[in-house]
């Protein structure tokens, strides 16, 4: 079984349904024949130009480790990625503040340096298929989040933050989740105080 992502330049931030349309406009067009583009040189897996447009193919067994380099050669181009498996959209920004975060999720994915908005669209994943999400900078600090289990209480996410120790809460809604991520991501701990923690 294969899997694609498709990468492309944008001049802003699209959302996940601007990037849905865009790549299943550009998989209805023709392959274009000829010298390829540069970051389509650099792109692993399989490469196929689609006017604005390059898809790159790859084996299920070799997605993780590939698209976190399909990720990162996006990125230095300034081009957007989408993954159509997942329906997220990597934007180029914006970014958090802790230079070489990475967000980490209970199905495979790595990126490097996360836009915030695939951070806030990553966190409404979590599922039995992407049981955890968390935000790292190595070294200093990190925050995560897991459904929690039915019995916790009426809350439905778990979430851990540690600097310097390990704390946990549990957060009733998806909303409060995402500002928790969005606040550490930007150096904001103003989440801390607005939760209890244990």
């Amino acid at each position: 079984m294969s899997v694609e992502l498709m990468v492309w330049d944008e001049p802003v931030p699209i959302s996940r349904d601007e990037a849905r349309a865009a790549y299943l406009a550009a998989k209805k067009g023709r392959p274009v024949q000829g010298e390829l583009p540069q970051v389509a040189k650099e792109l692993p897996g399989l490469v196929t130009v689609f006017p604005g447009h390059v898809l790159v193919t790859m084996e299920l067994e070799s997605m993780d480790e590939l698209s976190g380099q399909v990720f990162a050669i996006a990125r230095a181009h300034g081009l957007v990625c989408y993954d159509p498996q997942r329906d997220l959209v990597h934007n180029v920004g914006p970014l958090g503040v802790y230079q070489g975060m990475q967000l980490h999720t209970g199905d495979g994915m790595i990126v490097h340096d996360p836009d915030l908005g695939l951070v806030h669209d990553v966190l409404a994943t979590l599922s039995a298929q992407n049981p955890f999400a968390a935000l790292v900078t190595f070294g200093h600090h990190f925050i995560q989040v897991s459904p929690a289990e039915p019995a916790a209480e009426s809350s439905a996410y778990e979430v851990e933050y540690k600097e310097g120790h390990m704390v946990r809460t549990l957060m009733p809604r998806l909303d409060d989740v995402r500002q928790a991520f969005h606040e550490y991501a930007t150096g904001d701990r103003s989440f801390l105080a607005r939760h209890d923690w244990s």
